[in-house]
């Protein structure tokens, strides 16, 4: 079975690999949950259905989370009139066309580079940040910054698509 997690053309996220390992169907809750099968991870070891390690799901989400609290990375110039497009046009249909049947994301979305760490990183370090970042969000009550795709998101809709986000990523990585 071939699962492509990252997203990327291959040449830019490395090849895919048979594995041996099912990719594991989650869904949370809440946050709470998601750092809680992070930690799990870390002190069992896992095995990888895709491309990354937990370091690199860890600090993709912590990356995912934090955006919306400190601002988006800049688009580049050709992309911000696609963008503009695609969320007055098609905002509500967006997150349908991101998620199969079942409400989870489906493999194989392109993300922004930026915010895919570099593999081999700590993990342990980056599971304690991804913790932090969670409950920084939990805690905030200010606004937040648009989406550049999806527009003003209440917090609760925002946080739905980190929960989905946290299980999508997550579901490649297999305790042992």
């Amino acid at each position: 079975m071939r699962n492509a997690e990252c997203g990327m053309r291959n040449a830019e996220c490395g090849i895919k690999r048979e594995v041996d390992v099912e990719r594991r169907n989650l869904k949370f809750a809440t946050l709470d949950e998601a750092v809680a099968d992070a930690e799990n991870l870390l002190a069992r070891g896992y095995e990888k259905t895709g491309n990354w390690d937990l370091s690199q799901v860890c600090g993709h989400l912590t990356n995912w989370v934090t955006y919306p609290l400190d601002g988006y990375p800049p688009l580049p110039l050709w992309l911000k009139p696609i963008f503009w497009v695609m969320r007055t046009t098609m905002s509500r249909k967006i997150p349908k066309m991101m998620a199969s049947d079942d409400g989870m994301m489906k493999p194989g979305m392109s993300t922004a580079p930026m915010s895919i760490p570099a593999a081999g990183g700590n993990d342990a370090e980056a599971v304690a940040k991804l913790k932090a970042a969670y409950e920084r969000w939990a805690k905030s009550d200010g606004p937040v910054h648009p989406s550049p795709l999806l527009g003003m998101l209440s917090k609760e809709r925002a946080e739905e698509g980190h929960r989905i986000h946290a299980a999508h990523h997550l579901s490649f990585l297999v305790p042992k």
